[in-house]
């Protein structure tokens, strides 16, 4: 009997620490520390359905005029010349098509689709100087860069991305990281790229390797999905299972009462 009985302590401790072991994020960190890695700050690429702002200014405030659409609010239409109130004017924003082409002023379609933010600035200046005696400065930002974290956490949800930069682990923690329902090793990256055509990838945060995945710094409109695990499952039928055993219970009572109603 006591061998019986040290025989399911010892089968229970095992049990608690492989359980353990898929609890904790990054495990192994040794190994990480020990792989050459290459330091490339990551930086995001401009894609189809990206809404950007493109700002042109140089010492000369009017000779960027042109280049700085501003469009009218509900606000400032409201207002009458003879309103002392100002209102910042709202700089016209840019869509970026399928085929990764913009509409700008006086230089007309440009092609950024596929550059970084640095390269399309770049990119811009080049073609500014041609109308501009001073040097233009340009700054592009993303204003829907977004990711979204859905399944087993605690606040799933759309967020967006102000600095256009968002790892993996930042993403959870936004999310309020995952509950103890979340299986660590079995995390789900959706991601669709210039093209439309959509990838799954499949992350294990137990292993500390995941932070040098290319997947690791996500894009803009990833989907980070966190699968349940079988716990989760089997409390999910058993609530099923006991709403239909409670739902039939009630109509078989009903039944015997309407049949000993009738038989009297």
């Amino acid at each position: 009997m006591k061998q019986f009985g040290c025989f399911v302590l010892v089968a229970l401790f095992l049990t608690a620490c492989q359980s353990y072991k898929k609890v904790p994020y990054l495990q192994d960190v040794e190994a990480v520390t020990q792989t050459e890695q290459q330091g490339k700050l990551f930086d995001a690429t401009i894609m189809p359905k990206d809404l950007l702002t493109i700002v042109v200014s140089c010492e000369n405030p009017e000779a960027a005029v042109p280049f700085n659409l501003s469009v009218a609010t509900q606000a400032s239409a409201a207002l009458t010349v003879s309103t002392a109130t100002t209102v910042q004017p709202v700089l016209q924003q840019y869509l970026v098509d399928n085929k990764g082409n913009v509409m700008f002023p006086v230089l007309g379609e440009l092609h950024i689709g596929g550059l970084t933010k640095k390269q399309a600035e770049d990119l811009i200046v080049g073609k500014l100087k041609t109308y501009m005696k001073d040097a233009p400065i340009v700054t592009v930002r993303m204003v829907n860069y977004k990711i979204s974290v859905i399944g087993e956490v605690t606040r799933p949800g759309t967020f967006t991305i102000s600095n256009e930069k968002v790892n993996l682990l930042e993403a959870l923690a936004m999310a309020g990281d995952m509950t103890v329902y979340g299986m660590r090793d079995n995390v789900k990256l959706i991601r669709e790229d210039a093209n439309g055509k959509q990838t799954i990838i499949t992350l294990d945060m137990n292993k500390a390797e995941t932070i040098l995945s290319p997947y690791y710094y996500l894009q803009q409109n990833d989907i980070v999905y966190v699968t349940p695990n079988k716990t989760k499952a089997r409390n999910s039928d058993v609530g099923t299972s006991t709403s239909l055993w409670f739902s039939a219970t009630s109509i078989l009572v009903s039944v015997a009462s309407l049949l000993v109603t009738i038989l009297r």
